[in-house]
């Protein structure tokens, strides 16, 4: 019989890479347009992904119930990145049409750990446009693969994501080529801004997913993992941008050999990190974007870093209940899980605000079979 409790951490003792910020609740700022939903939902792939109950997560956390979004197939593609991809690039393509732009097939330029790649890849096939695909040192051949598997140009760099991304932008300056990447820097925001919009959709379906549980409220903490912050910008966006009433605890999570974020949040200032081996692929990055930064320092209640290992054992556990998470995905269970155990767990706990009756969300980004790292296959 599969176990669904959660493992033991295996170093108890060690502490636990972790920011809590007090008083995120009461932040507030602008919501996301409304046509994002109506677009979304006039694609012909569309559906909402499951919203899946873990009752043995929830006796094991001592909390009330917790759920799983499970963006395992997600507009064809197995992962979340969809949402945000095909939101910018139809905007990209309206203003350009708008604009007098020829109608000739432009070149959609994007640097990816992998999903990301793979879905401007498959917008760009699916609107007869061209993709050109940078992708850092480290992804695995499988996913490098399936971007070429869209007939997407790939340019494999022998560095990080961050110098994958710089490479990028270098080529988009090149005629008739638009970068859409989904990380923001100073000159460089509104096509990044966009695809925060996208993701959007991804927490009002969990708001609509709650109501049919009879969580009339919303959730009291959401788990978000993190690479450059784009997915934790829309979450905060979503749950800070209601004038008033109920404002979940939302918790950040990275691998431990890419903490930008946390970092960031400890100084009080974005900093860029080192970044080395994870297989949390998809969040091995090491700077936050310029436009999720004052989102993540204002509105995120705390951020933990977890080891491969720990993400490893959380995909376990998903499974077992029926899931498909790759390691990105799974480190919202991680960090969770790490955040709520060992040494200081009670002070963390009152600093999520989780109590008996509270309803947890975690965010499972990807399925098993965006990331080959997690050693299963599984197909959207």
């Amino acid at each position: 019989m599969p176990d669904n409790t959660v493992p033991e951490n295996t170093s108890p003792s060690r502490p636990l890479p972790w920011f809590a910020r007090p008083d995120a609740r009461a932040w507030r700022c602008e919501p996301a347009p409304a046509e994002v939903r109506a677009f979304h939902f006039s694609l012909p792939d569309y559906a909402p992904t499951p919203l899946t109950e873990l009752p043995s997560l929830a006796d094991a956390w001592g909390v009330g119930r917790v759920f799983v979004k499970d963006e395992s197939c997600r507009l064809g593609l197995p992962a979340f990145k969809a949402l945000g991809a095909s939101w910018a690039v139809h905007r990209t393509l309206a203003e350009r049409a708008a604009n007098g732009g020829e109608p000739a097939p432009v070149t959609l330029v994007t640097a990816t750990d992998g999903n990301h790649g793979r879905a401007v890849a498959r917008m760009a096939r699916r609107l007869g446009q061209e993709a050109h695909v940078f992708v850092p040192q480290g992804v695995h051949p499988r996913a490098v693969a399936a971007i070429v598997a869209e007939q997407a140009k790939v340019t494999e760099v022998p560095g990080p994501y961050d110098e994958a991304v710089r490479l990028a932008a270098e080529a988009a300056a090149a005629p008739d080529t638009v970068l859409v990447q989904d990380t923001a820097w100073p000159g460089y925001e509104q096509i990044p801004r966009w695809i925060v919009e996208g993701y959007s959709t991804l927490c009002a379906e969990i708001d609509e997913q709650l109501t049919a549980e009879g969580v009339s409220e919303g959730p009291d903490l959401v788990s978000i993992p993190v690479g450059v912050g784009s997915l934790a910008q829309a979450v905060v966006t979503h749950y800070r941008s209601r004038p008033c009433g109920h404002a979940p605890a939302l918790l950040s999570v990275e691998p431990e050999t890419a903490p930008c974020v946390l970092e960031s949040l400890t100084l009080g200032a974005p900093v860029s990190v080192p970044t080395g081996t994870t297989t949390m692929a998809g969040l091995n990055c090491g700077t936050p974007s310029s436009i999720a930064w004052p989102h993540l320092r204002d509105g995120l209640d705390a951020a933990v870093a977890v080891a491969d290992a720990d993400s490893a054992r959380a995909a376990g556990v998903l499974a077992a209940a029926g899931v498909s998470s790759g390691p990105c995905g799974a480190a919202s269970l991680a960090g969770l899980r790490a955040a709520l155990t060992g040494v200081g767990a009670e002070e963390r706990r009152r600093a999520l605000g989780l109590g008996p009756s509270s309803v947890v969300v975690l965010l499972s980004t990807e399925g098993t079979a965006a990331n080959p790292h997690s050693g299963r296959a599984a197909a959207c």
